[in-house]
């Protein structure tokens, strides 16, 4: 697949959540989006490239401009208007990583990802509701004995947009399975018409080292979505 079609599909998938226009994503300086199509209260920041767009509720985004505007795009993500950021990853080569030897290694993808139902221990890349339900639609597993070792799956997040997660137990961190497992998948993926993106807290360096690792590149930062409920830590604050 067309590293463009990658970019093009994951930029619509941002206008989506930020409610703004594809073009609004391109360019320099702060937009502010009056956000009418996401739960309210809420607040949400994201850069891409030299583009910082601002969305929030309609109710809120005076407020969220009267704190941000005149500010720089680092400014503005240092300000407590939300928790959390994090860093999403697109493939821009995905690299030839020979698989650790010594594991047994497979592909479930479809009705198929069932045969793993209760499995537990793997949140990122692979999880059931409590009616055995998962949003996973593919996965690419390692495994030593009986037991899977390491897991990275994906789930369709929007119109051909797939993200990926992966796990890695603990005692088998360090072997370079996160990244094989991760672009091998993105390649299952690529090579199905899927485009994928892999998203990671920016205090998550183990995670964002697997997706370098894996040939994916930075494309946005965003902050974590939040309703603002009443005992939100930020919700009286005056910034000056």
């Amino acid at each position: 697949m067309d590293r463009h079609i990658i970019f093009d599909r994951a930029r619509r998938y941002l206008a989506a959540e930020l409610g703004c226009d594809v073009s609004e994503l391109s360019g320099s300086g702060t937009v502010y989006v009056a956000n009418e199509r996401a739960r309210a209260p809420f607040i949400k920041l994201a850069a891409i490239g030299e583009r910082v767009i601002a969305s929030a509720s309609p109710e809120l985004l005076p407020k969220v401009r009267e704190l941000t505007e005149g500010r720089s795009r680092d400014e503005i993500f240092e300000l407590p208007l939300v928790y959390g950021q994090t860093i999403h990853f697109v493939p821009d080569s995905v690299p030839d990583i020979p698989l650790p030897g010594g594991y047994e290694y497979r592909l479930l993808e479809g009705d198929g990802v069932y045969e793993l139902s209760g499995l537990e221990g793997f949140p990122n890349s692979l999880a059931f509701d409590g009616a055995g339900h998962t949003g996973t639609g593919i996965v690419f597993f390692a495994k030593s004995g009986d037991g899977i070792i390491a897991l990275a799956g994906a789930g369709e997040e929007y119109e051909g947009l797939w993200e990926m997660g992966v796990d890695t137990d603990p005692a088998y961190r360090g072997r370079g399975l996160g990244a094989a497992l991760v672009a091998r998948l993105a390649g299952e993926l690529m090579a199905r018409g899927r485009a994928a993106f892999y998203s990671a807290s920016v205090t998550n360096t183990g995670s964002q080292s697997v997706a370098h690792r894996a040939g994916l590149r930075p494309l946005w930062v965003d902050t974590y979505s939040n309703t603002l409920l009443e005992d939100y830590i930020y919700k009286d604050i005056s910034i000056n």
